[in-house]
């Protein structure tokens, strides 16, 4: 996988939490910020690591989005590895 995968995969998880006010609420209160906050975390290069790391942290998040993207859920941990470390496997 590379890089460019692994950041459009985040960058979909992304939209996909944006989709669902659950999923926001759970994303605002796990970041500590409002949505403006938010915008701002956005902006930083590790983003896309703290998005794939929240739906990482549930196994139905990670099945949910995965099958939203009809991607192996191994897929979304392949990417997290890419951008930022961690195990691929």
């Amino acid at each position: 996988m590379t890089q460019n995968e692994a950041r459009d995969i985040a960058d979909a998880g992304f939209a996909h939490i944006a989709a669902d006010p659950q999923l926001v609420g759970a994303l605002l209160a796990q970041s500590g910020c409002d949505v403006a906050g938010l915008r701002a975390m956005a902006a930083q290069p590790e983003f896309p690591v703290f998005v794939l790391d929240f739906l990482l942290e549930q196994d139905q998040r990670v099945l949910d989005f995965a099958g939203s993207l009809r991607i192996a859920p191994q897929r979304v941990q392949m990417a997290r590895a890419v951008l930022g470390g961690g195990d691929p496997w």
